[in-house]
């Protein structure tokens, strides 16, 4: 991949930029299967490999410059803006709508936050483009001072970006670094984005989390229901369950799964996308709840347990599980030192296969699942 931006030294979050791609794969996974080298074995399946540039499905932009002439972005050094509406590792959708939502920002006369003199209100712009070629756009504020400004703005963002149907604005008063805050306003009829996934449709609201490459996450999921067909469970936990990604791709005929994820809105989502999954096939009994996955005690002993865990990992759950009984395991990770450490946590498993899935090319991120089986 080529990248105009990287090569005039504005952007360097690829760090991979013109590594050839099957040699970025090859290196991801020698790294990878390194770190894991005291727990995983010869098991490992081919990597998953993807398009090196159009992939992301989601953009966070940080806003800069001044007002009237924003720049979408990141911040250089100094903390000024970097305009980098072009990216091309966004899908098309995004591509075609970052152009006008700065125009929009401009027209609009929304003031860019200056980090340096902590003055200045819209600090990002959070844009998510789904398979249905729809958007959702979040304008992550410091205070209510400019969401008149916004909702005025709101028929002619409309208008120009037809396709936008959820549109917020999130409010971060504090001076941190973070990209959204605790409150979201949301400005349209609708406040989530249906996101089909393989046979399933996820529904994420404005803080849901999501996999940042679609075709991926379809990926990861597919290969969790076919290691779930070879056990066979009856009984299935999903914690960290989120929007119900896995959860919903392992439910079926005469099986019980139960999604556990701290987020009552992912939950709520959750529920939404089973409803009407059941309209379409026999999906067995499947409930998704609130709670601490962390926490979770494993009381029911169920057949198998599926965990996709922050970077951080599963901690003290790793113990738990340890303890518990359950026959295996399928654990998808975004960090493979967290990763290794909880294997450690559990003696009792052994590894029976694993395999990466290339979620971010360009830079050294990664994903992979490992399957483990009780000895």
């Amino acid at each position: 991949m080529q990248c105009d931006y990287f090569d005039a030294g504005q952007c360097r979050s690829c760090a991979l930029m013109g590594v050839p791609y099957d040699v970025q794969l090859a290196d991801k996974q020698r790294s990878v299967a390194r770190t894991l080298a005291g727990r995983v074995g010869d098991v490992w399946l081919d990597p998953y490999a993807t398009v090196e540039s159009g992939f992301r499905n989601k953009a966070k932009l940080v806003v800069g410059g001044r007002r009237g002439a924003p720049t979408l972005g990141i911040l250089d050094e100094q903390r000024a803006g970097v305009d980098l509406r072009h990216c091309g590792l966004h899908e098309s959708g995004l591509r075609e709508a970052i152009p006008v939502l700065a125009d929009l920002v401009a027209e609009a006369g929304l003031t860019p936050y200056d980090v340096p003199r902590r003055s200045g209100e819209l600090k990002h712009v959070l844009v998510t483009h789904s398979p249905h070629d729809e958007l959702m756009v979040r304008f992550v504020l410091r205070s209510e001072g400019q969401l008149p400004r916004l909702q005025r703005a709101l028929p002619d963002l409309l208008a120009a970006l037809p396709r936008a149907r959820v549109v917020t604005a999130n409010l971060l008063p504090e001076h941190k670094a973070a990209t959204e805050g605790d409150r979201e306003v949301v400005l349209t009829e609708h406040g989530s984005l249906p996101m089909r996934v393989n046979d399933v449709v996820l529904h994420l609201r404005p803080r849901s989390f999501f996999q940042t490459s679609t075709p991926v996450a379809a990926a990861l999921y597919r290969q969790a229901a076919q290691w779930a067909a070879e056990i066979e469970p009856r009984s299935v936990v999903d914690l960290y369950c989120g929007v119900g990604g896995f959860a919903l791709h392992l439910a079926g005929q005469g099986r019980t799964v139960h999604g556990l994820e701290i987020s009552v809105d992912a939950v709520e989502s959750a529920r939404l996308s089973a409803v009407e999954l059941a309209q379409r096939r026999d999906v067995g009994d499947v409930t998704f709840g609130a709670g601490d996955a962390s926490a979770y005690t494993m009381a029911s002993r169920p057949d198998l347990a599926v965990v996709n865990p922050p970077r951080r990992g599963i901690g003290a759950l790793a113990a738990t599980l340890e303890r518990s009984g359950v026959a295996e395991v399928v654990y998808s990770s975004c960090n493979a030192s967290s990763l290794a450490a909880d294997l450690e946590a559990m003696p009792s498993y052994d590894v029976v296969a694993a395999r990466l899935f290339d979620m971010f090319p360009q830079t050294r991120h990664h994903e992979v699942m490992v399957r483990l089986r009780r000895r």
